[in-house]
């Protein structure tokens, strides 16, 4: 059963016209009435931006993602450049776990490479907390892009704790995922105890980024497609609640939606939005009219253009929009965004007409 938390009261000016929270996405994370679909792309702010390449230089991921002006610069570049509907903070999944001290890097044409794999009691006995102070450069960050962004949402960004726990235990990417359900099945016990770790230290990454003022935070499950239904249910759901409960729950003196997505879900969706979400992100694989059905009425949909349709000509490109858009209305809300995240080859012009024809399509 899903804990429910009563939206905190927002004053006139929050809502206000032009405020962040009176923005198309938070009202169709709300599922309120909109002037136009609101549109983002996961991954917008990255390698398809050559001013993203400029600003980065020869910056490490991990450092760059911990130094707030850069975080800035590059979370502002598809905003001024699309016109998207909302920024997502510029970060990777294993930041809250570098920052609390775990030795692991950033490897290009790998992703992210843990030297010390999690895989006995003294292993996960040996996991630091995150504390507050260790991501202070990233509550910065927020502060200054919320000052930047004006009425435009800032989402704030964690990676889910079994994709956190596949990486770790995996000591890097990996496709079969053998390492981490063979600790799930084998030892129920220590993988309890490794998600319980998890889910504080993505609970703690997003609640310094809706203390410093993201209006929405996103909640990221790489992997977890991985899984079949019951042992989601089982072994993930609770943990990852916790983290979305744990968002419901601040006092911050306004709501703050919570997107879920994942990779490969099509048969978690149900389960994904029952662990807290308001928004449950849907990959390409599943159309969205298809997946409201699965989900219910109860929360707003994001998604879900193929990221690959955005290298076939335009016609192709602008039919599957109108089609996704159209899935999207049966569902009581729904926020435009790709199936996956931008591939890095993507013609940043193929984006920005993205944006533009949604918008057009969509003007109330």
């Amino acid at each position: 059963m899903t804990t429910s938390h009563p939206a905190p009261p927002q004053s006139a000016e929050q809502r206000a016209p032009g405020s962040v929270q009176d923005s198309a996405l938070l009202r169709a994370a709300r599922r309120e009435p909109v002037p136009h679909t609101p549109v983002w792309f996961m991954r917008q702010a990255g390698r398809s931006l050559p001013e993203y390449l400029q600003a980065r230089g020869d910056t490490t991921m991990l450092q760059a993602c911990s130094t707030p002006d850069l975080v800035t610069e590059i979370t502002l570049q598809p905003v001024r450049r699309y016109g998207v509907d909302g920024a997502i903070l510029f970060s990777d999944i294993v930041v809250p776990l570098h920052a609390a001290g775990i030795d692991l890097e950033i490897v290009p044409g790998t992703g992210p490479v843990v030297a010390h794999p999690i895989r006995t009691a003294a292993d996960v006995d040996a996991l630091p907390e995150l504390d507050l102070a260790q991501v202070e450069p990233v509550a910065q960050a927020v502060r200054q892009l919320v000052g930047e962004l004006g009425g435009t949402p800032l989402i704030g960004f964690s990676g889910a704790p079994f994709t956190l726990a596949s990486y770790l235990v995996e000591g890097g990417p990996s496709r079969n995922h053998e390492h981490t359900k063979a600790m799930l099945y084998g030892d129920p016990g220590l993988w309890r105890a490794l998600m319980d770790k998890l889910a504080r230290i993505a609970a703690t990454f997003l609640e310094v980024q809706v203390r410093a003022g993201a209006g929405a935070v996103q909640l990221f499950d790489s992997w977890v497609g991985a899984l079949p239904a019951a042992d989601y249910r089982a072994a993930v759901q609770p943990h990852s609640r916790f983290v979305l409960d744990t968002v419901a729950a601040l006092d911050v003196g306004r709501q703050v939606p919570r997107i879920h997505f994942g990779v490969g879900t099509g048969e978690l969706l149900a389960d994904m939005a029952a662990a807290g979400a308001d928004v449950v992100g849907v990959d390409f694989r599943v159309p969205l009219d298809d997946a409201t059905r699965r989900i219910g009425p109860a929360h707003a949909v994001q998604g879900n253009l193929d990221p690959a349709i955005l290298f076939a000509p335009w016609e192709a490109v602008e039919r599957r929009v109108r089609e996704t858009l159209d899935a999207g209305r049966a569902a009581p809300g729904h926020i435009f965004n790709l199936g996956h995240g931008v591939i890095p080859a993507t013609d940043p012009d193929v984006l920005h007409r993205v944006v533009d024809l949604v918008h057009e399509l969509t003007a109330q």
